[in-house]
């Protein structure tokens, strides 16, 4: 998969190789689809959510620029693939998923891996990691695992100065644009829309489309 699939794509970062090499994607798919583990291609796992394909995890991660430092924010836990990558990458990685199920199974495979860095919430996504716990009110990278209608403004908040979020967007059910929004502090006389109040740091926001994806839709508040 990453000798003929990742890296003459263009995944050339070797610490995202390095984690698909280490963390095995046949552990998060059902029996019937363990053959197709290696393929590059999204799989069910069950409830209307797919395991993403590899490609566009590693090429997400890769416009992220994830640093071992980083706190990172996932929405959609999905089985927990994408999480164990993140957790190879970053120091710390909080997931949601709304689907309890989901979460419990992808929480189990994660701790036989031994990810002592993930810390679990179930709820809905688009609030981000408000009400739980641990407390943290900034992270320094956000990846969206579905696709939001429009621009994830409670993310974006939850979103430290220098950080940047990527998300598939769009109002379209089968085709999105890979957005990639990062958050730049501003000149202190310059104000934004996304600014906040008189008197609060002050930042603008950049966004950048990279092509084309499919995700399973985003569900819940703000999501339509």
């Amino acid at each position: 998969m990453v000798e003929e699939q990742l890296i003459p794509r263009g995944i050339l970062n070797q610490q995202i190789i390095e984690a698909f090499l280490k963390v095995p994607r046949e552990i998060f798919v059902s029996e019937k689809y363990k053959e197709f583990a290696y393929i590059d291609r999204p799989l069910s796992i069950g409830h209307d959510q797919t395991i993403s394909q590899p490609y566009m995890v590693a090429l997400m991660m890769t416009l992220l620029e994830i640093k071992e430092t980083d706190i990172v924010l996932e929405i959609g836990t999905g089985g927990g693939y994408q999480t164990a990558l993140l957790a190879e990458l970053a120091h710390e990685v909080y997931t949601i998923e709304r689907i309890e199920e989901l979460l419990l199974s992808a929480k189990k495979t994660l701790k036989t891996l031994d990810y002592k860095n993930v810390y679990f919430k179930i709820g809905d996504g688009c609030l981000g990691w408000v009400n739980a716990l641990p407390q943290v009110s900034a992270f320094d990278k956000i990846i969206v695992s579905a696709a939001s209608p429009d621009t994830p403004l409670m993310l974006l908040k939850q979103l430290k100065t220098g950080g940047k979020l990527i998300v598939p967007q769009g109002q379209k059910s089968f085709v999105q644009d890979l957005m990639v929004y990062e958050k730049r502090a501003a000149p202190p006389t310059k104000l934004t829309e996304w600014g906040g109040k008189a008197g609060e740091e002050q930042y603008e926001i950049v966004s950048r489309k990279h092509g084309e994806c499919r995700f399973v839709p985003l569900i819940g508040e703000g999501a339509h």
